[in-house]
């Protein structure tokens, strides 16, 4: 079955792998032109990080995914360990970049949940994956999707809100 045969995603995985690496040299470009204003607001380094945790996260599990010869399983593994410690990593930034003078709860809501669909979907994966029930890979797929979702998002605003 495909959501559990690692092989069969090689050209999914090597899509992405390009596309989040591509990704992240832009969020480089936007942060080092917007650096002096990302750093003069209390949120945004921490959101700028979360982001680019987000783009590594899935040029990560795609390098992994890519390796030759491994198991479903160790991919399980991997995709479980990547996913929990991006989801420290990010949510723990999106919630350090909460500024109460400039935002409501309900936005800070917003950040975490766009953060976590770029995030949870990789536990999932890895859960899955290595229970060989679930969706397997499919998670894995909501997760590329998420993170680069809640990337661009994030970018943006590090790109061109901050100068409004």
């Amino acid at each position: 079955m495909a959501a559990y045969s690692p092989e069969q995603w090689s050209d999914f995985f090597v899509a992405t792998a390009g596309a989040a690496a591509a990704l992240t040299g832009l969020l480089f470009v936007a942060v080092s032109i917007n650096l002096d204003r990302i750093l003069s607001f209390r949120g945004l380094p921490s959101r700028a990080l979360a982001t680019l945790v987000l783009l590594l996260e899935v040029t990560v599990v795609s390098v992994f995914a890519l390796a030759p010869g491994q198991s479903a399983t160790a991919l399980g593994i991997e995709l479980l360990i990547v996913g929990v410690l991006a989801a420290a990593i990010v949510l723990g930034q999106l919630r350090a970049s909460y500024d109460p003078e400039h935002q409501t709860r309900g936005q800070l809501a917003g950040h975490l949940t766009l953060g976590a669909f770029g995030v949870v979907p990789f536990v999932i994966a890895g859960l899955s994956l290595t229970a060989e029930t679930g969706g397997g890979l499919y998670w894995a797929l909501a997760g590329v999707v998420g993170a680069i979702v809640a990337a661009v998002a994030n970018a943006w605003v590090l790109l061109v809100e901050i100068l409004r």
